[in-house]
């Protein structure tokens, strides 16, 4: 073994520079796919927080038209009664500034539905409205503003600008607005439809939704809501880990080619060394000897240069346009699990890679050689 170990040794460090870009080439790739799958999981984290900053974590709608009391559950932060509907608000022309005009959804919530949202930070009044980031933009609106909401059934309802808030979701930034319960009543002749519903673990939203519905309430958790959105990006995250490892799968046959060409090379060599007395366990240790130093030292440069990365990535975040892709940026989010999956996939690759120069060193015949 210490014989096998010193040869292997000896041939890596004869040629540092194939060596070193055979390193460089498994450490380059696992790096890159460390950052897409560290990309990926913030992208879907990211844009889940966005989304649950302004979106219920679960509604109840109510089977009749009286709204019946919500039962206690101990995974219930706070919950208020709610309608929505859909609007068109303009703002007409003032000043030196032209009108603007935009369609919405208008969410009404009744007492305690501040707590709901805590980190858009509403202080909902009578006649007030609170507008996304991008849709008071599109209107040309400021605080103190006066605009106004027209139904489908041509209600018009007045409403202060209290104020604007930003998720981070584009879609919600760009298409909803807050006002209390009693506008979106006078405007849409809606009555509270149900209760949303804040949770401390807004992943168990199906659960406790089925616990609290009963026969009285409908149960609608936002993965339902959102199930296209997160399959879409599930399956994004799958497709971009493969079509990345194949980054990796070609790093390791450039490990395979250079084991290769050190077996042509050293193959007088391994005669002598056969003639000699050296068994074939012996030879064949010494190449996969080298396989497993290229295999673990590519991977472990691989994870350095990767956390380098996904660190640099998370202090410069990627700005996105946010039509496009729901975000305004592209957030990082790193995970252990993944460094695990692709370091042992990565190695998987190499040693399997390092089999063919192993095998072709077994089978050199030291009588046909020296002849």
């Amino acid at each position: 073994m210490r014989f096998a170990l010193f040869l292997a040794w000896a041939h890596l460090t004869r040629r540092p520079l194939q060596t070193s870009l055979a390193l460089l080439g498994v450490g380059v790739g696992v790096a890159v796919l460390l950052a897409a799958l560290s990309l990926t999981n913030g992208f879907v984290s990211g844009l889940v927080r966005a989304t649950l900053k302004a979106y219920p974590h679960l509604v109840l709608f109510s089977f009749t038209e009286d709204l019946p009391p919500l039962p206690p559950h101990p995974e219930v932060e706070s919950a208020a009664p709610f309608a929505a509907t859909k609007a068109l608000l303009t703002r007409p022309a003032e000043g030196a500034r032209g009108p603007g005009v935009d369609f919405a959804t208008l969410v009404g919530l009744g007492e305690g539905g501040e707590a709901l949202y805590p980190e858009l930070g509403l202080r909902l009044a009578p006649g007030g409205v609170y507008l996304g980031a991008a849709l008071m933009q599109s209107l040309g609106a400021v605080v103190g503003d006066r605009v106004y909401a027209l139904s489908a059934t041509q209600e018009r309802v007045a409403l202060r600008v209290l104020g604007s808030f930003r998720t981070g979701n584009y879609l919600l930034d760009s298409g909803y607005a807050f006002v209390d319960l009693a506008s979106v009543e006078k405007l849409a002749g809606l009555k509270a439809q149900g209760y949303q519903v804040r949770l401390k673990d807004p992943w168990r939203a199906k659960e406790v939704g089925v616990a609290l519905a009963g026969t009285r309430f409908f149960p609608q958790a936002w993965q339902d809501t959102q199930r296209t959105l997160l399959e879409q990006l599930t399956l994004q995250k799958r497709v971009l880990g493969i079509l990345v490892f194949l980054i990796v799968a070609v790093a390791a046959l450039g490990v395979a080619n250079l084991l290769v060409l050190k077996v042509v090379e050293k193959t007088p060599e391994i005669a002598l060394l056969r003639a000699m007395g050296a068994s074939r366990l012996t030879v064949g240790l010494v190449f996969a000897l080298e396989g497993v130093f290229l295999g673990v030292g590519g991977v472990l440069l691989g994870n350095l240069l990767g956390y380098l990365l996904c660190l640099y990535l998370a202090l410069r975040p990627l700005d996105l346009p946010g039509e496009l892709y729901f975000l305004t940026h592209l957030p990082v989010e790193m995970r252990f699990s993944d460094f695990l999956a692709v370091s042992g996939a990565s190695l998987c690759a190499t040693f399997l890679s390092a089999l063919l120069p192993l095998f072709r060193a077994l089978r050199v015949q030291p009588g046909v050689v020296l002849r």
